[in-house]
């Protein structure tokens, strides 16, 4: 029987993969309105340096390929999920939900009290995927000061922002 992948750290030398995987996940909005947005707009190979030195950036392999990765950050007092892929061949088989729950878990152990995120909320890997793991929307009303400004920037940059919506869960 074979052991499942485990998410742990990212090395150093496996941040410039990352971009790779991001693209590939990207592919999978083909045809949908936020397609282009996401394609235009990759992550910065800076931020996944920044988080790599915050000790905030988990990757999971398939095999002896690396899979997917999740990078996170704190946003004023919460543990903010910024950005999980898979690549598309490694798919469905369960590693997304192991590094999210690995970095709710890490979250936890750094004492942030909730986790929090923006999703595509028609995409069936991302909100109904969250709200799978305890996530629940988070109104426009109740956001942080923080949040704002994460969900304006995703405004300026052309998101569709009516097919957008921050998420919140505990961290209990």
């Amino acid at each position: 029987m074979s052991k499942s992948p485990e998410p742990r750290l990212a090395q150093r030398e496996e941040l410039a993969l990352l971009p790779r995987i991001e693209a590939r996940a990207a592919e999978r909005l083909h045809g949908h309105p936020a397609a282009r947005i996401f394609a235009a707009s990759l992550t910065d190979r800076q931020l996944f340096e920044q988080a790599w030195q915050q000790g905030m950036l988990w990757v999971i392999a398939s095999g002896h390929e690396l899979a997917g990765y999740l990078m996170a950050g704190v946003l004023g007092a919460d543990f903010h999920i910024q950005q999980m892929d898979v690549a598309p061949e490694h798919g469905r088989k369960g590693l997304g939900r192991a590094l999210l729950r690995h970095a709710l878990e890490q979250g936890r152990a750094r004492g942030h009290q909730r986790a929090v995120l923006s999703t595509l909320s028609d995409v069936a890997w991302n909100a109904p995927f969250y709200a799978s793991e305890g996530f629940r929307e988070w109104p426009a009303q109740d956001w942080s000061a923080e949040m704002r400004e994460v969900m304006a920037a995703e405004t300026a940059a052309g998101f569709p922002m009516e097919l957008r919506l921050a998420m919140q869960r505990a961290l209990e």
